[in-house]
């Protein structure tokens, strides 16, 4: 329990000249200043290109250095420098269709149905 000394010398600094000087913030209805709209013209967002998921990029496209894809069904990765992925395939090739063939490659599950055939790619972003 506060004193009713200590009570009037909060009361004393919460009336203080320093908060009472202090300049009011922007109200909403203010007009937005010209280097808050230059900040959000810069932000690479504002470019208004969506972020496409990584299977479907052409290879030129994707940024990483290793790309890997791995099967979802017998749990088998597979992995391949972008170089190489665009010496075999073409600058322009989908990562979706040769993440999908090099798996189909190398697999071992083979059902004979063909809607069971094959590996199911699950696209890692690590």
């Amino acid at each position: 329990m506060y004193s009713r000394k200590q009570i009037d010398k909060l009361a004393e600094r919460a009336e203080s000249p320093q908060r009472k000087t202090s300049a009011p913030g922007a109200a909403p209805s203010d007009p937005i200043p010209d280097p808050l709209w230059q900040s959000l013209l810069d932000d690479p967002r504002a470019a208004g290109k969506p972020t496409v998921p990584i299977q479907q990029c052409r290879l030129a496209d994707i940024q990483r250095h290793m790309l890997r894809v791995e099967c979802s069904r017998c749990s088998r990765i597979v992995e391949m420098q972008k170089a190489e992925a665009i010496r075999y395939f073409g600058a322009d090739a989908i990562w979706k269709h040769v993440g999908q063939r090099l798996l189909d490659q190398t697999c071992t599950n083979r059902t004979g149905r063909h809607e069971e055939d094959g590996c199911w790619p699950n696209w890692l972003t690590t």
